[in-house]
């Protein structure tokens, strides 16, 4: 998805961790084999453009000589099956989404996975709704919200929708713009769309309505990738799906798009009347504080968080709340370029048991 800034020994080479590593534009998937000892994770779209760079920075930050264990990330769409790091001798098919990544992190171990990227929170485990293990810990580093993307040009729908509006797009109560209370527009029947199953943003967002699923009439619709607006189905005067406002921000704004990865023929939406993007085409603290914000984590095993061996160690140097990633100035300037707002001192990198 991106040019590779960090190269590994190749992997019939690979004896030791020294790697060669230059800081600068992200790398996608690792470039060769991570090694045992490294933290590697997959999972969430949302979240996986800043952590390929946290990758980059990361690893530029610990030096080519240094024997600590480095950080990778698999994206969510790519060649499958996938090895993720040296010892893990058994492909698995490549996590698209968060809930994906948090059921490969939970089927396998350190030697396979270290952490799933997430752009949902920890939930419930009911019969119609997997729940995360009480062994995982989901750790936040950043701030998103979700909105709602139409065409930029030409579309039916008002530029602003209520929430109460997309409840009733999304269990079909209104199934033509017409219905909306004081629309002026031509009409059209609306085509809702949500993100494949697994997606962080689209269990997010129905969470966010208060609905479980969509109505049939969405559920008719093909699922598309989360944040990807090129999809020719989205470019069309009807279609509503929704977005993340960080990813949004990112690939117009900050020019981290590339090939699919792109907001295409899309344009994010205002709900409420609170539009997404501020004045300075930075994430809005108005509509990051609204029942669309959302708080992204990284999710993790609580016994790999917790050991005092090399890997632990890893994992609270790169995640914890005194660690890199919300310590350090490459970081937070990471966080905001890819659209995402900083949290607190103390939030970022506390940690949440699954419920």
């Amino acid at each position: 998805m991106r040019k590779t800034a960090a190269k590994l020994l190749a992997v019939a080479a690979i004896a030791t961790s020294v790697a060669t590593v230059a800081g600068g534009t992200a790398v996608a998937d690792p470039s060769g084999l991570p090694l045992a000892q490294d933290i590697v994770g997959v999972g969430s779209d949302t979240t996986q453009a800043v952590l390929n760079q946290f990758s980059t920075d990361y690893n530029a930050f610990l030096g080519a000589g240094s024997t600590l264990p480095r950080l990778y990330s698999w994206d969510a769409t790519g060649t499958s099956p996938i090895v993720t790091k040296t010892g893990a001798t058994t492909p698995f098919n490549r996590p698209n989404g968060s809930s994906a990544g948090i059921s490969a992190l939970d089927a396998t171990t350190k030697t396979t996975v270290d952490f799933a990227r997430s752009s949902r929170g920890p939930k419930n485990s009911t019969p119609t709704v997997p729940g995360d293990p009480t062994t995982d810990l989901f750790v936040a580093f950043a701030k998103d919200a979700v909105s709602v993307a139409t065409t930029t040009t030409g579309s039916n729908a008002p530029t602003n929708l209520s929430k109460n509006d997309l409840i009733n797009i999304y269990n079909c109560t209104y199934t033509n713009w017409n219905q909306i209370p004081g629309y002026t527009g031509a009409g059209g029947t609306i085509k809702a769309f949500l993100p494949q199953v697994g997606s962080g943003t689209r269990s997010f967002f129905l969470s966010a309505l208060g609905l479980a699923n969509g109505g049939a009439c969405v559920l008719a619709n093909p699922t598309v990738q989360e944040n990807q607006g090129t999809d020719a189905v989205l470019n069309d005067p009807n279609a509503i799906v929704p977005y993340s406002a960080a990813h949004y921000i990112g690939q117009v704004y900050n020019g981290h798009s590339s090939g699919s990865d792109a907001a295409g023929a899309l344009t994010i939406r205002s709900i409420d009347g609170i539009a997404p993007v501020d004045g300075t085409n930075s994430l809005a603290a108005t509509f990051a504080n609204t029942s669309f914000g959302r708080v992204v984590y990284n999710v993790v095993r609580e016994a790999n968080w917790n050991a005092t061996d090399t890997q632990g160690t890893a994992l609270r140097a790169i995640f914890g709340t005194n660690g890199w990633i919300c310590k350090n100035s490459v970081a937070a300037a990471d966080i905001k370029s890819y659209g995402f707002r900083t949290l607190p001192v103390g939030a970022c990198g506390s940690t949440t048991h699954a419920i």
